[in-house]
């Protein structure tokens, strides 16, 4: 069974990490990003863009060969500063599959809850977010 951790231990690393940059947009990759970015939002008050790119299902096992996007993307990113944000860095294909969609902004930074990124707030054995039921 994959160990959880509490809500307010999550939301306590929420609350200390140091963003460096002044970022014009947030952009969540859909589905696992949302919440995350919406936390990050509530400090932040960038607004939120959402990536829809699926590589897994439900259960977590690889869906795709690789990620895709499932629905165009609608909002301009051209020149900005990005905080791309993602629940967990397992692989990195998501991410890197986003960046690479992303090639047209002025900067990207990777903010992910579990993981190797350059924010992130644990990077350590997967465990069960306390917003999953």
């Amino acid at each position: 069974m994959v160990e959880g951790k509490s809500f307010a231990e999550v939301m306590q690393r929420f609350r200390e990490i140091e963003f460096r940059e002044n970022f014009d947009m947030i952009v969540a990759i859909a589905n696992g990003g949302i919440i995350p970015a919406a936390i990050i939002n509530q400090r932040l008050n960038r607004g939120i863009q959402l990536l829809k790119i699926n590589l897994r299902d439900p259960s977590q096992k690889p869906k795709y060969d690789i990620p895709q996007l499932v629905a165009p993307i609608d909002f301009d990113f051209r020149g900005k500063t990005i905080l791309l944000v993602e629940d967990r860095i397992k692989t990195g294909a998501t991410v890197q599959f986003a960046i690479d969609l992303l090639h047209d902004a002025r900067q990207i930074k990777t903010f992910v809850v579990n993981g190797k990124a350059d924010y992130s707030l644990y990077d350590e054995a997967c465990f069960k977010f306390p917003w999953i039921i």
